[in-house]
C-alpha cells in the first residue's frame, strides 16, 4: 500500500464506528475473549496509559507500521515484548494524546510535527499490568528520523502495513511467561519476532477498520 492511497482512505477510516471489542477478540485467546465480554473496570481502578500506532512511507513510498521491542527488564511483565511506543500518563500530561506523543518522542524520537493525521482508537484494558491503554493511530508523510531511547527500547520493528492485512500471516502461538502457561494466542510473526497480546489486539482493530474501506 502506497502513501497517497493510504492518505486517501484515512479520512474514510476516521468516519467509521470503532469496532472495539469485536476486533480485539479476533486477535486474542478464547479465555481472554470471555474476559473482554465480562470485565468490570470500576472495581479495578486501572492506571492510564497511551500508545501511538504510526504509519509512514519507506524509501519506495510503501506504508509501514512502527513497532518497538522493549528492553528485557527483570520484574516488568511486558519485558522484551513487541509493542507500540507509549507509556503511562505523567502528572504534567495535558491529555492521553499528549501522553502518546510525549512517549513516542522520548522512546523513538518521533516529533509531533512529523505526524500529519491522527485518530483515537478503542481503549484496551491489560490485566497483567492493570493498565487501561488508549491507542492513537497516525500517519507521517515522511519517514521519521528515529532516535532510540536505549534504556527502554531494544530495537525498532518496521512492518509493511499490508502484512497485517493478509490473514495468511496470522498463526497460533503457545505463550508461556511470568503470568501465562501454555496459552494459545493468535499472533503475527515478522523477522522472527512474535506480535501478540494487547499489541495484536490493537492491530486487530486497525486491520478491521482498513478492511472495511479497501
Amino acid at each position: 500500500m502506497e502513501l497517497e492511497y493510504f492518505i486517501s482512505i484515512f479520512s474514510k477510516i476516521e468516519k467509521l464506528p470503532l469496532p472495539g471489542k469485536y476486533a480485539h477478540r479476533s486477535m486474542t485467546s478464547p479465555r481472554r475473549a470471555v474476559q473482554l465480554a465480562t470485565e468490570n473496570l470500576t472495581t479495578k481502578t486501572p492506571k492510564k496509559a497511551a500508545v501511538l500506532a504510526l504509519c509512514y512511507p519507506d524509501e519506495f513510498n510503501r506504508i509501514h507500521l512502527l513497532l518497538i521491542k522493549r528492553k528485557s527488564i527483570k520484574g516488568d511483565v511486558h519485558s522484551a515484548q513487541i509493542g507500540f511506543p507509549g507509556g503511562s500518563v505523567a502528572s504534567d500530561d495535558h491529555s492521553l494524546l499528549h501522553t502518546a506523543l510525549r512517549e513516542a518522542e522520548e522512546e523513538v524520537g518521533i516529533l509531533r510535527d512529523d505526524i500529519d493525521q491522527i485518530m483515537k482508537l478503542s481503549e484496551l484494558y491489560i490485566p497483567p499490568s492493570n493498565f487501561l491503554v488508549q491507542p492513537f493511530f497516525g500517519i507521517a508523510k515522511q519517514p521519521p528520523n528515529f532516535k532510540i531511547q536505549e534504556r527502554e527500547v531494544d530495537s525498532i520493528l518496521e512492518v509493511p502495513l499490508m502484512y497485517f492485512l493478509d490473514d495468511v500471516n496470522i498463526s497460533t502461538h503457545t505463550i508461556s511467561n511470568s503470568y501465562l502457561t501454555n496459552i494459545d494466542f493468535p499472533a503475527f510473526t515478522y523477522n522472527q519476532e512474535v506480535i501478540w497480546g494487547a499489541t495484536a489486539m490493537m492491530i486487530g482493530e486497525i486491520r478491521t477498520l482498513i478492511k472495511q474501506i479497501i
